[in-house]
């Protein structure tokens, strides 16, 4: 009974007094004055943190004023509804209902759990279109729904049963994906029922959605849509500041097979920034570069909207992260161009595997960006680099990044060379005997050269800097030991398979 007038008393005081409550904010709707009536009490955590976003304080209609090169949010016809109070609970919750399968009757609103990029799509439409052209929105399917990769999946996450020809893989169950792979690559969701919930309101029911939760950045959303804007932009703040910090992609960008953050922090970028961020504007727009900030992070390089200090443009503001990029370094099997769609599943090498190379190093060009485009992605790149280093020493680390790139795939394809020859002799099963080609110890060694080492050593070339990370730590030393190793271990099975 306590509980009942606390909720009474302090939904009466938002109503009555909202300022006491939301400071500066801009007006609240009358639905989402009244989820804070409860949520307040109930999650108090995630109401103060709205509190302090900018969607709390900020209208549509006043976003919309702000000079274009200013500008927070790129739509220009957000319904007449939502223009003039802030962005809030019921705002997100309630938006598009009929098209969300979790939409469930909660004190007489039809709400939804999930927000997806389609919701956000009714404020920031430039940044929801280019990002559903990026391939981490597709990263659930790429993985999902290709069978190779499928395959290294099980052999790493399965459960593993020994058996006397060798170890055996079933499988990993929902949970073990949801908590490995798919945290970063997104859950595919499902709402498979209803259930009641003894609440502090009383008996409540709410939707159970399969794969939930999950801020995967190719998650299947209940309305179709694949992709979670709150992977860099977490819930409830969203906050601007939080996507540009390092911080934010070191969750899915630390290695050993993805090594960015790793390397960036032991590189003269990332020294300075854990140096020096403290004075910086994490918030402004445009950020103007030699004022804001003095080194770049993740953001700087890869999305964010930049200037110099006249004011004029280096680089647009962008969604879609591969614009930036000529080259794909993390290597499938080999470094190689970027994939021309995001959707990595409809790609096919010569062999007809899904992989973007061959096993002998060659392009599976026909889905990959041709030469052109690489280079026009590689000048957009450089016209950041070029904001703070002169011509010469952009020319060298882009030199360097070319070289790290050849001999890398070269000592992938010398590696991949005597995987060929060992499935060939048939001292390991491999696609021809219809088999895998990751669930055997020497197979295991071989995925290690390119899947771990050579991708390592590429990150740090392409991320200037921190170059033990590139001999000693997952390197070159690494790659090299991996390769003797394949060769003493064929070497010994040809001496075994001699003997009488």
């Amino acid at each position: 009974m306590r509980q009942t007038y606390s909720l009474v008393i302090v939904s009466l005081l938002l109503l009555l007094c909202p300022e006491t409550v939301l400071g500066d904010a801009a007006p609240v709707s009358d639905a989402t004055q009244e989820c804070l009536g409860c949520h307040a009490i109930y999650h108090p955590g995630i109401v103060a943190d709205w509190q302090k976003s900018r969607h709390a304080m900020v209208t549509p209609k006043t976003a919309m004023t702000v000079d274009e090169i200013q500008r927070r949010m790129s739509g220009s016809k957000v319904p007449e509804a939502l223009l003039a109070t802030s962005v809030g609970c019921a705002e997100c919750h309630t938006l598009r209902s009929g098209s969300h399968a979790d939409t469930f009757e909660h004190n007489g609103y039809e709400i939804h759990v999930v927000v997806s990029p389609d919701d956000c799509a009714t404020c920031h439409t430039t940044e929801r279109e280019q990002y559903s052209k990026n391939i981490m929105a597709m990263a659930e399917k790429n993985l999902s729904e290709n069978r190779l990769y499928n395959d290294l999946q099980r052999s790493i996450l399965g459960a593993a049963e020994v058996k006397p020809d060798r170890v055996h893989f079933t499988p990993a169950n929902d949970m073990t994906r949801a908590d490995a792979c798919y945290y970063c690559h997104g859950t595919r969701l499902q709402v498979t029922g209803t259930e009641a919930r003894d609440t502090d309101a009383g008996e409540l029911e709410f939707p159970v959605i399969a794969g939930w939760p999950n801020q995967g950045v190719g998650r299947v959303n209940l309305d179709g849509s694949r992709g979670a804007c709150s992977a860099c932009h977490t819930r409830h703040r969203f906050s601007i500041e939080m996507a540009r910090k390092p911080y934010t992609c070191k969750e899915c960008h630390v290695g050993p097979d993805v090594p960015a953050f790793k390397v960036y922090s032991a590189s003269k970028h990332g020294n300075i920034f854990s140096s020096m961020n403290n004075g910086w504007d994490f918030n402004k727009v445009p950020w103007v570069i030699g004022e804001d900030i003095q080194a770049p992070t993740c953001a700087t390089c890869h999305i964010s909207l930049t200037v110099n200090t006249d004011g004029d443009v280096v680089n647009p503001r962008t969604h879609q992260m591969s614009d930036r990029l000529g080259w794909r370094i993390f290597g499938l099997v080999f470094a190689h161009p970027q994939p021309k769609s995001p959707d990595t599943t409809i790609i096919r090498n010569k062999a007809g595997l899904p992989l973007p190379t061959d096993l002998d190093g060659g392009f599976a060009a026909d889905y990959l960006i041709s030469a052109d485009e690489a280079a026009a992605r590689r000048a957009t790149m450089r016209r950041t680099c070029l904001a703070c280093h002169d011509t010469s020493w952009v020319q060298g680390y882009f030199q360097r990044l070319d070289n790290t790139i050849a001999t890398s795939n070269q000592a992938v394809q010398t590696a991949t060379q005597m995987m060929a020859s060992i499935w060939g002799k048939d001292y390991a099963h491999g696609l021809a005997a219809n088999g895998s080609i990751f669930d055997e110890y020497i197979e295991r060694r071989w995925s290690d050269i390119w899947l771990l080492y050579a991708n390592n050593i590429r990150f740090v070339s392409a991320m200037a800097g921190g170059g033990d990370y590139g001999v000693f730590e997952d390197g070159r030393y690494h790659l090299t030991k991996a390769i003797m190793e394949m060769n003493d271990w064929q070497q010994t099975r040809d001496l075994i398979m001699k003997k009488p």
